[in-house]
């Protein structure tokens, strides 16, 4: 099952009225995707992945227009962090850079929604794919992630 796929059968399991956008250009970065989606840069949703120092795994996902506060991460974690390199990335959450869905991950991890989010009605998440997007309420992405709230974007 490719990545897209597995998005799909996760939302058929926890909510099926969520449809996936497909383009067929890249939307691997919040700009890219703004532009293609004809929305505001702060409207996509990206989920970075940070590493501890002993080696766990977090996603933060933000509105695409913030930068984050490392020391906010970093309370969060409860140690020092990095982010997480590409191979990392893939190995964790089973999705390339540009493409990562902060759901239906390849393993389990902690998530933090940032609170950025709230400002739009709707996001638009990748759903596996650099040429993707979901979109979602903050609401149905906490719960659907079962992601925690927080304020981490500076």
């Amino acid at each position: 099952m490719n990545e897209l796929e597995r998005v799909r059968e996760y939302l058929k399991l926890k909510n099926p009225q969520l449809r996936i956008i497909e383009f067929d250009v890249d939307t691997s970065t919040a700009y890219l995707a703004a532009k293609a989606l004809d929305k505001e840069v702060g409207q996509i949703a990206k989920s970075i992945l940070f590493k501890t120092k002993d080696d766990r795994f977090l996603m933060v996902v933000s509105a695409g227009d913030v930068k984050l506060d490392s020391k906010a991460v970093k309370e969060l974690a409860g140690a020092r962090v990095r982010m997480a390199n590409p191979d990392e990335v893939l190995a964790r959450t089973g999705f390339k850079v540009g493409g990562v869905c902060p759901f239906a991950l390849a393993t389990e991890m902690d998530i933090y929604l940032d609170e950025s989010l709230k400002r739009y009605d709707v996001v638009y998440a990748a759903a596996g794919t650099a040429n993707t997007a979901l979109p979602i309420t903050f609401e149905e992405l906490r719960k659907i992630t079962g992601g925690t709230p927080c304020q981490v974007s500076a």
